[in-house]
Protein backbone atom coordinates (compact mmCIF):
# COMPACT_ATOMS: atom_id res chain seq x y z
CA UNK A 1 0.00 0.00 0.00
CA UNK A 2 0.94 3.49 -0.91
CA UNK A 3 2.25 5.66 2.03
CA UNK A 4 0.30 9.17 2.56
CA UNK A 5 3.12 10.74 1.69
CA UNK A 6 3.57 9.31 -1.88
CA UNK A 7 0.34 9.91 -2.69
CA UNK A 8 0.76 13.49 -1.59
CA UNK A 9 3.70 14.16 -3.91
CA UNK A 10 1.54 12.71 -7.07
CA UNK A 11 -1.21 14.84 -5.76
CA UNK A 12 0.88 17.86 -5.85
CA UNK A 13 2.65 16.57 -9.00
CA UNK A 14 -0.51 16.12 -11.24
CA UNK A 15 -1.51 19.79 -9.83
CA UNK A 16 1.35 21.24 -11.32
CA UNK A 17 0.76 19.12 -14.59
CA UNK A 18 -2.58 20.50 -14.75
CA UNK A 19 -2.00 23.84 -14.32
CA UNK A 20 0.29 23.97 -16.86
CA UNK A 21 -2.34 22.55 -19.59
CA UNK A 22 -5.23 24.45 -18.46
CA UNK A 23 -6.14 26.84 -20.97
CA UNK A 24 -7.75 29.37 -18.81
CA UNK A 25 -5.18 31.98 -17.25
CA UNK A 26 -4.28 31.45 -13.95
CA UNK A 27 -2.20 33.98 -11.61
CA UNK A 28 -1.48 33.34 -7.75
CA UNK A 29 -0.72 35.94 -5.60
CA UNK A 30 0.77 36.42 -2.06
CA UNK A 31 -0.56 38.32 1.18
CA UNK A 32 1.12 41.25 -0.42
CA UNK A 33 -0.90 41.24 -3.55
CA UNK A 34 2.45 40.53 -5.79
CA UNK A 35 2.77 37.60 -8.27
CA UNK A 36 3.94 34.05 -6.91
CA UNK A 37 3.16 32.15 -9.92
CA UNK A 38 1.38 32.70 -13.48
CA UNK A 39 0.91 29.18 -15.50
CA UNK A 40 1.53 28.93 -19.37
CA UNK A 41 -2.00 30.16 -20.24
CA UNK A 42 -1.24 33.55 -18.10
CA UNK A 43 1.81 34.22 -20.03
CA UNK A 44 0.55 34.14 -23.25
CA UNK A 45 -2.04 36.43 -22.67
CA UNK A 46 0.55 38.87 -20.43
CA UNK A 47 3.31 38.21 -22.93
CA UNK A 48 5.52 38.22 -19.82
CA UNK A 49 7.08 34.90 -18.45
CA UNK A 50 6.90 33.99 -15.18
CA UNK A 51 10.10 35.55 -14.36
CA UNK A 52 9.74 38.98 -15.23
CA UNK A 53 6.28 38.75 -13.12
CA UNK A 54 7.35 37.32 -10.55
CA UNK A 55 6.83 39.83 -7.26
CA UNK A 56 5.44 42.59 -9.38
CA UNK A 57 2.51 44.04 -7.84
CA UNK A 58 -0.95 43.24 -9.58
CA UNK A 59 -1.95 46.82 -9.57
CA UNK A 60 0.31 46.92 -12.57
CA UNK A 61 -1.32 44.81 -14.89
CA UNK A 62 -5.09 45.10 -13.64
CA UNK A 63 -4.50 49.15 -13.36
CA UNK A 64 -7.86 50.92 -14.17
CA UNK A 65 -10.31 48.00 -13.39
CA UNK A 66 -12.20 46.95 -10.91
CA UNK A 67 -9.66 44.20 -9.79
CA UNK A 68 -8.17 46.49 -7.19
CA UNK A 69 -6.03 46.14 -3.63
CA UNK A 70 -8.85 47.03 -1.85
CA UNK A 71 -11.23 43.99 -3.35
CA UNK A 72 -8.31 41.49 -3.22
CA UNK A 73 -7.46 42.12 0.71
CA UNK A 74 -11.36 41.87 1.64
CA UNK A 75 -11.29 39.05 -0.20
CA UNK A 76 -8.00 37.55 1.99
CA UNK A 77 -9.86 38.50 5.04
CA UNK A 78 -13.59 37.02 4.29
CA UNK A 79 -12.60 34.31 1.63
CA UNK A 80 -15.92 35.80 -0.36
CA UNK A 81 -15.18 35.06 -4.37
CA UNK A 82 -16.10 37.35 -6.98
CA UNK A 83 -16.63 37.24 -10.87
CA UNK A 84 -16.04 40.24 -12.65
CA UNK A 85 -16.83 40.40 -16.73
CA UNK A 86 -15.86 42.80 -19.23
CA UNK A 87 -12.27 44.13 -17.76
CA UNK A 88 -10.02 45.68 -20.17
CA UNK A 89 -7.08 44.92 -19.18
CA UNK A 90 -4.58 47.55 -21.06
CA UNK A 91 -0.75 46.32 -21.00
CA UNK A 92 0.56 48.99 -23.62
CA UNK A 93 -0.86 51.02 -26.43
CA UNK A 94 -1.02 47.82 -28.48
CA UNK A 95 -1.45 45.20 -26.22
CA UNK A 96 -4.97 45.53 -24.95
CA UNK A 97 -7.86 42.96 -23.80
CA UNK A 98 -10.77 42.30 -22.61
CA UNK A 99 -11.25 39.29 -19.79
CA UNK A 100 -13.83 38.02 -17.32
CA UNK A 101 -11.87 37.46 -13.99
CA UNK A 102 -12.60 35.35 -11.15
CA UNK A 103 -11.16 36.41 -7.56
CA UNK A 104 -10.80 33.20 -5.05
CA UNK A 105 -8.74 32.45 -2.21
CA UNK A 106 -6.80 29.31 -1.55
CA UNK A 107 -4.41 27.88 1.28
CA UNK A 108 -0.77 27.54 0.28
CA UNK A 109 1.75 27.08 2.61
CA UNK A 110 -0.40 27.59 5.90
CA UNK A 111 -1.37 31.02 4.27
CA UNK A 112 -3.99 32.80 2.27
CA UNK A 113 -3.67 33.30 -1.43
CA UNK A 114 -5.58 34.62 -3.94
CA UNK A 115 -5.93 33.01 -7.03
CA UNK A 116 -7.00 34.74 -10.19
CA UNK A 117 -8.66 33.05 -13.30
CA UNK A 118 -9.27 35.12 -16.50
CA UNK A 119 -10.12 34.15 -19.93
CA UNK A 120 -9.92 36.38 -22.82
CA UNK A 121 -13.11 37.21 -24.03
CA UNK A 122 -12.70 39.63 -27.26
CA UNK A 123 -13.43 37.52 -29.96
CA UNK A 124 -16.63 36.24 -28.11
CA UNK A 125 -17.72 39.47 -27.46
CA UNK A 126 -16.81 41.09 -30.36
CA UNK A 127 -18.71 37.96 -32.25
CA UNK A 128 -22.05 38.80 -30.25
CA UNK A 129 -21.86 42.93 -31.00
CA UNK A 130 -21.60 42.30 -34.64
CA UNK A 131 -24.28 40.19 -34.49
CA UNK A 132 -26.49 42.52 -32.78
CA UNK A 133 -25.06 45.58 -34.37
CA UNK A 134 -25.99 43.73 -37.80
CA UNK A 135 -29.72 42.93 -36.36
CA UNK A 136 -30.19 46.21 -35.30
CA UNK A 137 -28.85 48.26 -38.20
CA UNK A 138 -31.46 45.65 -40.30
CA UNK A 139 -34.36 46.78 -38.14
CA UNK A 140 -33.59 50.60 -38.40
CA UNK A 141 -33.53 50.26 -42.21
CA UNK A 142 -36.91 48.26 -42.79
CA UNK A 143 -38.28 50.87 -40.40
CA UNK A 144 -36.59 53.60 -42.81
CA UNK A 145 -38.02 52.02 -45.75
CA UNK A 146 -41.16 51.53 -44.12
CA UNK A 147 -41.46 55.58 -42.80
CA UNK A 148 -40.51 56.06 -46.41
CA UNK A 149 -42.80 54.80 -48.57
CA UNK A 150 -45.28 56.03 -46.11
CA UNK A 151 -44.27 59.55 -46.94
CA UNK A 152 -43.16 59.35 -50.54
CA UNK A 153 -46.73 58.39 -51.53
CA UNK A 154 -48.42 61.27 -50.37
CA UNK A 155 -45.84 63.60 -51.42
CA UNK A 156 -46.37 62.52 -55.04
CA UNK A 157 -49.98 63.62 -54.62
CA UNK A 158 -49.07 67.00 -53.22
CA UNK A 159 -46.79 68.10 -55.72
CA UNK A 160 -49.40 66.83 -58.86
CA UNK A 161 -52.36 68.50 -56.06
CA UNK A 162 -49.50 72.02 -56.41
CA UNK A 163 -48.67 71.68 -60.19
CA UNK A 164 -52.81 71.24 -61.21
CA UNK A 165 -53.47 74.43 -58.59
CA UNK A 166 -50.69 76.19 -60.39
CA UNK A 167 -52.60 76.07 -63.57
CA UNK A 168 -55.76 78.45 -61.84
CA UNK A 169 -54.16 80.96 -60.07
CA UNK A 170 -52.73 84.09 -61.15
CA UNK A 171 -48.67 84.82 -61.67
CA UNK A 172 -48.15 86.24 -58.43
CA UNK A 173 -49.65 83.49 -56.25
CA UNK A 174 -47.70 80.80 -58.19
CA UNK A 175 -44.99 81.47 -56.46
CA UNK A 176 -46.53 79.45 -53.73
CA UNK A 177 -47.09 76.40 -55.53
CA UNK A 178 -43.78 76.79 -56.85
CA UNK A 179 -42.39 76.84 -53.64
CA UNK A 180 -44.53 73.30 -52.65
CA UNK A 181 -43.17 71.64 -55.49
CA UNK A 182 -39.58 72.75 -54.98
CA UNK A 183 -39.81 71.08 -51.31
CA UNK A 184 -42.17 67.92 -52.66
CA UNK A 185 -38.77 67.25 -55.22
CA UNK A 186 -36.38 67.76 -52.37
CA UNK A 187 -37.72 65.52 -49.85
CA UNK A 188 -38.60 62.86 -52.11
CA UNK A 189 -35.01 63.16 -53.29
CA UNK A 190 -33.83 62.74 -49.64
CA UNK A 191 -36.32 59.76 -49.06
CA UNK A 192 -34.55 58.10 -52.08
CA UNK A 193 -31.36 58.46 -50.47
CA UNK A 194 -32.51 57.14 -47.22
CA UNK A 195 -34.08 53.72 -49.29
CA UNK A 196 -30.26 53.29 -50.51
CA UNK A 197 -29.46 51.65 -53.63
CA UNK A 198 -32.26 48.92 -54.67
CA UNK A 199 -30.56 47.65 -57.73
CA UNK A 200 -28.61 44.10 -57.11
CA UNK A 201 -25.27 44.09 -57.56
CA UNK A 202 -24.14 42.70 -61.43
CA UNK A 203 -20.99 40.69 -59.88
CA UNK A 204 -17.75 40.22 -61.86
CA UNK A 205 -14.20 39.17 -61.23
CA UNK A 206 -12.22 42.41 -60.32
CA UNK A 207 -8.77 43.61 -59.20
CA UNK A 208 -9.73 45.58 -56.64
CA UNK A 209 -6.28 47.79 -56.85
CA UNK A 210 -8.00 48.95 -59.54
CA UNK A 211 -11.23 50.34 -58.40
CA UNK A 212 -8.84 51.61 -55.38
CA UNK A 213 -6.70 53.73 -57.67
CA UNK A 214 -10.23 54.94 -59.71
CA UNK A 215 -11.09 56.21 -55.75
CA UNK A 216 -7.92 57.75 -55.38
CA UNK A 217 -8.03 59.41 -58.91
CA UNK A 218 -11.80 60.76 -58.09
CA UNK A 219 -10.40 62.17 -54.83
CA UNK A 220 -7.21 64.35 -55.97
CA UNK A 221 -10.15 66.03 -58.88
CA UNK A 222 -12.09 66.91 -56.11
CA UNK A 223 -10.03 68.02 -52.86
CA UNK A 224 -9.17 70.90 -52.46
CA UNK A 225 -7.49 70.48 -49.03
CA UNK A 226 -3.99 69.11 -48.63
CA UNK A 227 -4.89 65.20 -47.81
CA UNK A 228 -1.82 62.68 -48.49
CA UNK A 229 -3.43 59.75 -49.74
CA UNK A 230 -1.17 56.60 -49.39
CA UNK A 231 -1.46 53.06 -50.37
CA UNK A 232 0.01 50.24 -48.80
CA UNK A 233 -1.38 47.52 -50.93
CA UNK A 234 -0.76 43.64 -51.26
CA UNK A 235 0.36 42.71 -54.95
CA UNK A 236 -0.67 38.96 -54.10
CA UNK A 237 -3.64 40.23 -53.76
CA UNK A 238 -6.51 37.48 -55.66
CA UNK A 239 -9.36 39.34 -57.73
CA UNK A 240 -12.19 39.53 -55.98
CA UNK A 241 -16.08 38.68 -56.85
CA UNK A 242 -17.66 42.04 -56.80
CA UNK A 243 -20.02 44.88 -58.31
CA UNK A 244 -17.36 47.42 -59.55
CA UNK A 245 -19.30 51.00 -59.46
CA UNK A 246 -20.92 49.37 -56.13
CA UNK A 247 -17.87 48.95 -54.34
CA UNK A 248 -16.21 52.20 -55.57
CA UNK A 249 -18.72 54.12 -54.29
CA UNK A 250 -18.93 52.28 -50.66
CA UNK A 251 -15.01 53.06 -50.56
CA UNK A 252 -15.48 56.51 -51.73
CA UNK A 253 -17.94 57.67 -49.20
CA UNK A 254 -15.45 56.39 -46.46
CA UNK A 255 -12.59 58.28 -48.06
CA UNK A 256 -15.06 61.34 -48.44
CA UNK A 257 -16.27 61.04 -44.81
CA UNK A 258 -12.92 60.92 -44.08
CA UNK A 259 -11.44 64.13 -45.30
CA UNK A 260 -14.61 66.13 -44.07
CA UNK A 261 -14.19 65.08 -40.44
CA UNK A 262 -10.10 66.69 -41.15
CA UNK A 263 -9.47 69.77 -41.22
CA UNK A 264 -5.49 69.87 -41.44
CA UNK A 265 -2.75 68.37 -43.08
CA UNK A 266 -3.60 64.20 -42.49
CA UNK A 267 -2.55 61.39 -44.74
CA UNK A 268 -5.12 58.45 -45.26
CA UNK A 269 -3.92 55.43 -46.42
CA UNK A 270 -5.97 52.66 -48.17
CA UNK A 271 -4.37 49.81 -47.20
CA UNK A 272 -4.52 45.80 -48.82
CA UNK A 273 -4.51 42.58 -47.16
CA UNK A 274 -5.62 39.02 -47.44
CA UNK A 275 -7.79 37.86 -44.50
CA UNK A 276 -8.37 34.08 -42.90
CA UNK A 277 -10.69 33.12 -40.76
CA UNK A 278 -12.50 35.31 -40.50
CA UNK A 279 -16.61 35.87 -38.97
CA UNK A 280 -19.08 37.46 -41.20
CA UNK A 281 -22.31 37.98 -40.34
CA UNK A 282 -21.91 34.91 -37.83
CA UNK A 283 -20.78 33.02 -40.73
CA UNK A 284 -17.08 30.98 -40.66
CA UNK A 285 -15.07 32.68 -43.82
CA UNK A 286 -11.70 31.12 -44.63
CA UNK A 287 -10.33 33.69 -46.78
CA UNK A 288 -11.57 37.34 -47.45
CA UNK A 289 -9.92 40.09 -49.45
CA UNK A 290 -9.65 43.08 -46.83
CA UNK A 291 -9.61 46.42 -47.83
CA UNK A 292 -8.48 49.17 -45.14
CA UNK A 293 -9.49 53.14 -44.97
CA UNK A 294 -7.18 54.73 -42.11
CA UNK A 295 -6.79 58.19 -41.42
CA UNK A 296 -5.00 59.79 -38.45
CA UNK A 297 -7.83 62.76 -38.09
CA UNK A 298 -9.55 63.41 -34.58
CA UNK A 299 -11.38 60.15 -34.94
CA UNK A 300 -14.77 59.40 -33.95
CA UNK A 301 -16.75 60.13 -31.22
CA UNK A 302 -17.55 57.24 -28.33
CA UNK A 303 -20.99 58.47 -28.05
CA UNK A 304 -22.16 57.41 -32.12
CA UNK A 305 -19.56 54.49 -32.72
CA UNK A 306 -21.79 52.08 -31.84
CA UNK A 307 -24.68 53.73 -34.25
CA UNK A 308 -22.28 55.06 -37.23
CA UNK A 309 -23.65 52.93 -39.63
CA UNK A 310 -26.79 53.81 -39.10
CA UNK A 311 -29.44 56.34 -41.12
CA UNK A 312 -29.10 60.02 -40.28
CA UNK A 313 -26.52 58.96 -37.67
CA UNK A 314 -23.32 61.42 -38.40
CA UNK A 315 -20.36 63.33 -36.08
CA UNK A 316 -20.89 66.45 -38.01
CA UNK A 317 -23.08 69.13 -37.64
CA UNK A 318 -23.61 69.62 -41.23
CA UNK A 319 -23.82 65.58 -41.89
CA UNK A 320 -26.56 63.88 -43.59
CA UNK A 321 -25.74 60.61 -42.08
CA UNK A 322 -25.98 58.73 -45.15
CA UNK A 323 -22.63 57.86 -46.54
CA UNK A 324 -21.44 55.62 -44.23
CA UNK A 325 -25.00 54.04 -44.12
CA UNK A 326 -25.55 53.31 -47.76
CA UNK A 327 -21.33 51.68 -47.64
CA UNK A 328 -22.98 49.80 -45.74
CA UNK A 329 -26.06 48.38 -47.95
CA UNK A 330 -23.58 47.95 -50.59
CA UNK A 331 -20.97 46.26 -48.45
CA UNK A 332 -24.05 43.78 -47.16
CA UNK A 333 -24.61 43.33 -51.18
CA UNK A 334 -21.31 41.83 -51.48
CA UNK A 335 -21.80 39.02 -48.35
CA UNK A 336 -19.39 41.19 -46.84
CA UNK A 337 -18.59 43.32 -43.75
CA UNK A 338 -17.76 46.81 -42.97
CA UNK A 339 -16.52 47.91 -39.49
CA UNK A 340 -14.81 50.67 -37.85
CA UNK A 341 -12.40 51.02 -34.89
CA UNK A 342 -11.47 54.83 -33.93
CA UNK A 343 -9.38 56.62 -31.05
CA UNK A 344 -8.05 59.99 -31.63
CA UNK A 345 -5.45 59.79 -33.93
CA UNK A 346 -6.54 56.70 -35.47
CA UNK A 347 -9.27 55.66 -37.19
CA UNK A 348 -9.99 52.47 -39.70
CA UNK A 349 -12.82 51.16 -41.27
CA UNK A 350 -12.19 47.52 -42.66
CA UNK A 351 -14.06 45.82 -45.42
CA UNK A 352 -14.05 42.14 -45.52
CA UNK A 353 -15.27 40.87 -48.81
CA UNK A 354 -15.40 36.89 -48.88
CA UNK A 355 -13.76 34.87 -51.44
CA UNK A 356 -14.92 31.56 -52.55
CA UNK A 357 -12.64 28.91 -54.58
CA UNK A 358 -14.21 29.38 -58.01
CA UNK A 359 -13.12 32.97 -57.61
CA UNK A 360 -10.02 31.39 -56.51
CA UNK A 361 -9.83 29.23 -59.41
CA UNK A 362 -10.86 31.91 -61.74
CA UNK A 363 -8.35 34.52 -60.08
CA UNK A 364 -5.25 31.92 -60.74
CA UNK A 365 -5.82 31.11 -63.98
CA UNK A 366 -6.13 34.93 -64.88
CA UNK A 367 -2.65 35.08 -63.31
CA UNK A 368 -1.47 32.09 -65.13
CA UNK A 369 -2.83 33.66 -68.36
CA UNK A 370 -0.76 37.02 -67.96
CA UNK A 371 2.71 35.26 -67.11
Amino acid sequence: MRSRSYIQEQKLSYQQALASQLVTAVIILNQELTIVYVNPAAEAILNKSLYRLYEVSIETIFANTSICNTRLKQLLTTGQEFTDSDIVVELSESHRFTAEVTASSIEFEKAPHVLLEFKQIDQQKQISLEVFQHQQWLAARDLIKGLAHEIKNPLGGLRGAAQLLSMEINTEQQEYTNMIIEQADRLTNLVDRLLGPNQLPQMQVQNVHGILEKVCQLVSYSNGQKINLLRDYDPSLPAVECDQEKLQQAVLNIVNNAIQAIDEVHDITLKTRIASNKTIHGKRIKLAVQISIIDNGPGIPNKIQDTLFYPMVSGRSNGTGLGLSISQTLINQHQGKLSCHSRPGHTEFTILLPLNQQTLNQSSISQEGTL
